[in-house]
Order: structure tokens, then C-alpha cells, then sequence
């Protein structure tokens, strides 16, 4: 498998720059984000084998949301280092981390395909909806499978197919036909569902060296009051759309999300609304 892979210096301070934009949008969205993804993360955990006691690597993590389902599952005899590429999100880590009284969780500025960590020391790995954002996600598995010891569990979570996510296949197609750009191959590297296509994930987890590979397919429904609240959400913490989108003039990306919330609205329901998504949870040992 070959990839044209762009890991200039200049775009990896592009996309830290757009994530440390994001990062209060992302953090304010906690109250959506969890429930969402409660049962998924949770799956995650155990997939990877956390314990009581286990020190655990969470990569690309982002706000902290699951970095504080790690810290209460280990215990006080356990840890959890928190590395993310955006210094501005990880204050928001280290805050809810603090808010919430857990000694047990450190943060760490750095990029998932180079991690600042030393060889063998985590008894697990996890990577929540971060790995499909790397534009090696080969070199980001070779670096979790390092710093994992012998034995070690690992698990990420990604999404899968276009077709069991309609919603962020809509959100995509239509920003990027409003921004003048073609369709992307959807499994590109480095976009929302680039790591969905079939059988790829775990072709990757084998090439760097993983072994006991087994991926799960979760159905995990993003359920809200309404349309307008999923699009609150992705106006506020949807980091590759917003990138997007806000390089238009106003009217254009008035009309962006527009044509957006028009194609989103089948989706309500008499409960209200609600968004298919299918994830994939990949869990493998060193």
C-alpha cells in the first residue's frame, strides 16, 4: 500500500494551530461528546485490557473526556499520561483532570506519529477518533506498538464507512462542494473516515508489527433534541468542516451550512434527532 504522505513542518503547525482554535468548542462540548460516546469508550477500555494498576498512553487525546474514564478504572496505583499535538487542548485536560480530583493523569504536548515517550513503558495504548486524523497512521501504530511493553494491550477507535456514517459523509461532500473543491477519495489519509475502507485498520495494526488483531463494529447513534444542536456542535468542535467552511465569504458559508442542515434534518425523529455513526474499535498486543 502506498500513500502520498505530506508531514511538512508547516502543515503540522497548521492543523495544531486549528485544533488550539477549537479546543475551547471541544472541551465546552463534553456534555454531548460523553454520552455519546460513553458505551463505545468504555468498550475501548476493556478492549485494551485497563485495569486497576495499569500506567496507559492515551493518544491524541484531546479534551480528556476518556482520559478520566482511564484514570478512574487504574485507580490511585495506576496512571495515565494524556499527549496530544494541540498545547491549548491539553490545558483543558489538565483542568478537568484537577476539577475532578484525580492525581493520576499527566499531559504531554506531541504528535501521535512521533511520540515523546520512552521505548516499553505503558501496559496499554488507547487512541480515541484520533488516528484517522494522522497523515501516517502506520508510523502513529509503530509508535504506540513501542511504547506499549511486551504484552501490552492497545486499542483505537475510528470511524468506519461512509455508508454507516451519513452524517459525516454529508458534512464533508457538502463543505467541499460549497468550497469549490472535487470529492476526496473518502479514505484519504488524514480525513474523518479515512481509516473506515475494509479490512485497512487491520492491515495497518499487521504491518507495524501488532499481533492478535481483532476489530468490532459499534453502532454509536449521536442523539440530540434537534438538527440545530448537532449543528451547534459541529460549528464549535468540528475542527476539518470548520477549516473548510471558513475560508468563504459569509454568504457562501451561509449557504454551506444551510444546504447542510437541509440534508441533515431526515434525520429527526419523534424523539428527536438522531445521526447513525458506526465505529470501529481495533484492539491488538505486542
Amino acid at each position: 500500500m502506498s500513500t502520498v504522505l505530506n508531514n511538512s513542518p508547516a502543515t503540522k503547525d497548521a492543523i495544531r494551530e486549528q485544533w488550539n482554535k477549537q479546543a475551547k468548542g471541544w472541551n465546552d462540548s463534553g456534555a454531548v461528546i460523553r454520552p455519546w460516546l460513553h458505551g463505545a469508550t468504555q468498550a475501548m477500555l476493556a478492549m485494551a485490557d485497563i485495569k486497576a494498576g495499569s500506567h496507559v498512553l492515551d493518544v491524541a487525546a484531546g479534551a480528556g473526556d476518556q482520559t478520566l474514564d482511564v484514570a478512574e478504572r487504574v485507580g490511585r496505583d495506576g496512571s495515565v499520561l494524556a499527549t496530544d499535538l494541540s498545547p491549548e487542548i491539553l490545558l483543558y485536560a489538565s483542568r478537568q483532570a484537577a476539577a475532578a480530583g484525580y492525581r493520576n493523569i499527566t499531559t504531554l504536548v506531541s504528535e501521535g506519529e512521533s511520540l515523546q515517550v520512552e521505548d516499553v513503558s505503558f501496559d496499554a495504548v488507547i487512541c480515541r477518533l484520533g488516528l484517522m486524523f494522522f497523515s501516517d497512521p502506520l508510523q502513529g501504530l509503530r509508535e504506540m506498538l513501542r511504547a506499549v511493553k511486551p504484552g501490552g494491550g492497545v486499542c483505537t477507535m475510528v470511524f468506519s464507512t461512509p455508508q454507516t456514517n451519513p452524517c459525516v459523509a454529508i458534512l464533508m461532500s457538502t463543505a467541499l462542494k460549497h468550497a469549490g473543491l472535487p470529492p476526496p477519495d473518502p479514505y484519504q489519509p488524514g480525513g474523518l473516515l479515512s481509516l473506515g475502507k475494509p479490512g485497512l485498520i487491520d492491515e495497518l495494526f499487521q504491518q507495524a508489527g501488532f499481533r492478535q488483531i481483532a476489530t468490532t463494529k459499534l453502532a454509536a447513534p449521536f442523539r440530540l433534541p434537534a438538527v440545530k444542536d448537532y449543528l451547534h456542535f459541529i460549528k464549535t468542535s468540528a475542527a476539518p468542516i470548520i477549516q473548510i467552511l471558513q475560508r468563504l465569504e459569509p454568504p457562501k458559508s451561509e449557504a454551506a451550512w444551510a444546504e447542510i442542515e437541509e440534508k441533515l434534518q431526515p434525520f429527526e425523529t419523534g424523539a428527536g434527532w438522531e445521526g447513525p455513526n458506526e465505529l470501529l474499535l481495533t484492539a491488538a498486543r505486542r
